[in-house]
């Protein structure tokens, strides 16, 4: 490869302070008329996105909006979002990007924990957000999205060259709440720096280069698409490329019309286009490196032989710690492995570090499984106005995903399962995961999801919710077979239902909390236990 190391690529760019707007300011002075950001017809210079995200902070500074307050969007994705982004961090402000699907009961609860006076919302749901947020806060000020535009428009600055607030590498600037399993939403808080080192890292992850196109379709309110599709993008200096939505039919088309050479997906999406008809690809397309995970066996050999993507880079984070882990770019990539502690191009050496523990804390052997922890520089700086949760979430240090994992005699690590995922069947734990991505594997599948429900002998049965492939003539009897091909007897589902689709969170994971409490579904379940003990006619 000739391409440039990721230092030197950080290196080719004037000194920034670690925030947000120095960061832009450096790459804009450098390439002025490079292109940052496109979507659909519209199409951001750096120098552009400097001069009118700087015109909109003035502009929301005359409206009352102050450094540390909380000013949150709710939208899809669209290039006045990545706009209002770098305003917010130039006011100081606390930017919350809020999914537009979410209920009114949903959105209440974070426009009002986040205390967020300040909405910005798309056209569609300004009455929706204006009723949701005057009972909230009668003095609540809700923006039309589209009219920042105007508002950024060249000549619209009406307070001319008036100062920006300064800011810190520690002021917190974003808050990504976490989609959950129970409960409410916790909202992360991230500082200025953190979003500059995150979007760092990832140039070492991906070795993104300043021609690089990366195209992200996930929401701006996940950590993928904020942090590493646009923080990466920004940070090499290179262009990044959105849409509204994910289109799995018009994906290979939509990636080679924009010539994108890096996309960031997750499992699902990943599952979904290798399951699609191959009339939908497009061999044209450029892309050459994909980040996401978990990935199979099999999806790799699709997306590498079939789909012709060379670099396939598996990784690990959370919305509290983005970007902990990955494979090496440059390899050794093992398969199902989440990869090694991350690097990061400005701080050779160690960067974040990762073990497996016990219930006490104590490492356990190589092999084992355990909980994963974690200690790096870019760790949420607290759950927002929730003291007691930000405490919990610590131990010694060392944040506690509430994952289980095990590592290997080469310090790769491994992703087993969520702690709450897991199955307690006849005394033993059975990893959801697994279950999962064996089921979802068979060619007639097109998404699985294992739960446990209540056993009469006590602790929990298998049941396993299964998406049909479109087209594809499935029986319950099938999965079974294909489970007792592959899994011990422990691991086979009693329970089989079909469904034409699965809950899923903001960030595409099933939400299988929604499935246990479907009963409705549970109750449809085939108990291929009583099926295989029926005497015969």
């Amino acid at each position: 490869m000739n391409d440039l190391s990721p230092a030197e690529v950080l290196a080719s760019y004037p000194p920034h302070a670690d925030t947000i707007p120095t960061l832009l300011a450096s790459r804009a002075a450098k390439q002025p008329e490079k292109p940052a950001f496109e979507f659909e017809d519209q199409t951001w210079s750096y120098g552009a996105l400097e001069s009118a995200s700087t015109t909109l902070a003035r502009e929301l500074l005359a409206r009352g909006l102050r450094k540390g307050d909380p000013l949150a969007l709710v939208s899809v994705n669209t290039d006045l979002s990545v706009l209002l982004f770098f305003a917010a961090a130039k006011v100081g402000a606390l930017f919350i990007p809020l999914n537009p699907a979410a209920t009114d009961e949903d959105l209440a609860y974070m426009l009002g924990h986040s205390r967020a006076r300040f909405i910005v919302s798309q056209p569609q749901d300004v009455l929706r957000v204006q009723r949701v947020s005057s009972r909230i806060d009668p003095a609540s000020v809700v923006i039309d999205l589209v009219a920042l535009r105007e508002m950024a428009a060249p000549g619209s600055d009406a307070n001319g060259a008036a100062p920006l607030p300064e800011i810190a590498p520690d002021d917190p600037a974003i808050v990504i709440f976490t989609s959950g399993t129970t409960g409410f939403p916790k909202g992360a808080v991230h500082t200025q720096r953190n979003y500059v080192l995150a979007g760092e890292a990832f140039v070492a992850r991906m070795h993104l280069q300043p021609s690089e196109r990366l195209l992200t379709l996930l929401p701006f309110f996940h950590i993928n698409a904020l942090f590493y599709s646009l923080g990466g993008g920004i940070a090499a200096g290179a262009t990044v490329i959105t849409a509204r939505s994910f289109s799995a039919s018009r994906f290979w088309h939509f990636a080679a019309e924009r010539r994108a050479t890096q996309f960031n997906f997750l499992a699902a999406s990943g599952t979904i286009l290798m399951k699609r008809s191959r009339s939908e690809f497009n061999p044209g397309h450029c892309i050459r490196k994909m980040y996401g995970g978990p990935m199979s066996a099999e999806m790799l050999r699709v997306f590498r032989d079939e789909f012709h993507v060379p670099w396939m880079i598996e990784g690990y984070g959370m919305t509290e710690i983005p970007g902990a882990s990955c494979n090496p770019f440059l390899g050794p990539h093992v398969q199902g492995s989440i990869g090694v502690p991350a690097v990061h191009p400005r701080f050779p050496g160690n960067f974040s570090q990762l073990r497996v523990v016990d219930e006490e804390g104590r490492d356990v052997p190589v092999g084992e499984v355990g909980e994963l922890v974690v200690k790096t520089p870019i760790v949420f700086k607290e759950y927002l106005n929730d003291p007691e949760q930000t405490a919990a979430a610590f131990r010694d240090g060392w944040f506690l995903t509430g994952d289980l994992a095990r590592r290997d005699e080469r310090g790769y690590f491994y992703f087993v399962a969520r702690k709450k995922d897991i199955i307690r069947r006849r005394g033993e734990n059975i990893a959801g995961a697994e279950l999962d991505r064996i089921i979802s594997a068979h060619p007639d599948v097109q998404e699985a999801a294992a739960i446990g429900v209540p056993s009469d002998l006590g602790e929990e049965e298998i049941l396993v919710a299964v998406v049909p492939r479109s087209g594809a003539r499935i029986e319950a009897t099938d999965i079974v077979e294909w489970c007792r091909a592959r899994l011990s007897p422990m691991k086979v589902p009693r329970y089989v239902v079909f469904t034409e689709g699965l809950p899923h969170t903001a960030s595409h994971r099933v939400a299988k909390h929604r499935i246990k409490a479907d009963t409705q579904l549970i109750a449809r379940a085939l108990d291929m236990q009583a099926a295989s003990t029926r005497p015969e006619p």
